[in-house]
């Protein structure tokens, strides 16, 4: 059975460079869409893309949209085919301009990859993501045993989530170095450590209670006091793996290097969670907690647009249109207050005036 072509391949090779050198996009967006061209040229049997006809597309699409996920079991989601077929979509657009593929595929061709309006506007809707309660995320980290140096890491790595807002990425990069616990700072210095698109901000700890704030102090100087580890060694290291007496490998202790991705970093969380007889969230789904809380405590525009900042956004409204949203059950309260009739509202006189005439009466003053 046919597993590649040639041509195809070397295009390939060319436009994942386009991606990456040209459009300057991360290694994730590129292994996307190689993944989305696998799809496609498993579909066809690795037909050469100079033979490309917008059939091709269309019968894709039908195709796709019957196939089932193989971890779910389930057909796959309107916003996977979504992903799947704006990739291809411009790959093929991108196609169309190269010497001896302009003269056999029309630029046209690639927007019969689009899906119906329909089926595009469930693919985008945006839908209430789903966090954990500071009640359930302090219940988990209460939960989580700190006997050996890899349980005290994972109970410290929980806590330092939620201390920080930090993504996955960026915590699994982390070097003792960003962390300053005098002055309550993580400085996420692009240079060296994952951060979305880059950007170089810091975090200050968030105010999320003291226990979240001592767990993390005593790991870090559990670190550098007793491990006596320096300034380039990682925040969080990975598992250190030996073979044990059964012949396998086996955790023993910490490596002194960093995760090379965060998938530990999930399971951890996964783990923790399970183990609290909780349902599972994300390490991301923190940060929705902490605007959540942010919306909760801030009194003004001011406050919150530290916040915010913290967060890493350089516009609340980044805050407020991805995480900000108000919960189903907060939505019907508010509703339904606002339904009862309102008292009126006394204007600072009217108070200072009330209060005069009761201490006037108390003191035997008749009005």
């Amino acid at each position: 059975m046919k597993k590649h072509n040639p041509a195809n391949e070397r295009i390939k090779r060319k436009y994942f460079a386009f991606l990456k050198e040209a459009k300057r996009h991360s290694e994730p967006t590129i292994d996307a869409a190689a993944k989305a061209l696998n799809r496609f040229e498993v579909y066809t049997s690795f037909r050469d893309f100079k033979k490309f006809h917008f059939q091709q597309a269309i019968n894709f699409k039908k195709h796709l949209a019957e196939q089932k996920g193989q971890r779910s079991g389930e057909k796959l989601s309107k916003a996977t085919l979504h992903a799947t077929l704006n990739q291809l979509k411009r790959f093929f657009k991108w196609l169309s301009r190269e010497p001896g593929y302009k003269s056999r595929i029309q630029y046209s061709d690639a927007e019969y990859f689009n899906l119906s309006d329909k089926d595009t506007r469930i693919a985008t809707a945006k839908r209430n993501q789903k966090a954990p309660t500071m009640k359930q995320i302090n219940h988990v980290i209460s939960t989580m045993p700190a006997d050996t140096d890899i349980e005290r890491r994972n109970r410290a790595l929980i806590a330092f989530t939620l201390l920080t807002g930090a993504r996955d990425s960026a915590i699994a990069s982390m070097k003792l170095k960003h962390i300053d616990l005098l002055a309550g700072c993580v400085n996420q210095d692009a240079r060296e450590v994952q951060t979305k698109f880059s950007k170089t901000f810091t975090t200050y700890f968030f105010p999320v209670g003291k226990e979240i704030h001592e767990i993390v102090s005593d790991w870090v100087r559990y670190l550098r006091d007793e491990n006596l580890w320096g300034n380039d060694d990682p925040l969080f290291p990975a598992t250190l793996m030996k073979v044990g007496p059964s012949c396998h490998f086996e955790a023993a202790g910490l490596d002194r290097k960093h995760w090379s991705n965060a998938s530990p970093i999930r399971t951890i969380f996964k783990n923790a969670f399970i183990a609290a007889e909780l349902p599972y969230f994300n390490p991301h789904s923190f940060r929705n907690t902490l605007v959540k809380l942010g919306q909760e405590i801030c009194k003004s525009p001011e406050e919150f647009k530290a916040w915010s900042q913290n967060l890493g956004h350089e516009k609340v409204l980044t805050t407020f249109l991805s995480y900000g949203e108000v919960a189903c059950p907060r939505q019907a309260e508010i509703i339904r207050d606002l339904a009862k009739p309102q008292e009126p509202i006394k204007n600072d006189f009217d108070t200072f005036a009330d209060a005069l005439a009761k201490r006037l009466n108390t003191a035997g003053v008749k009005l």
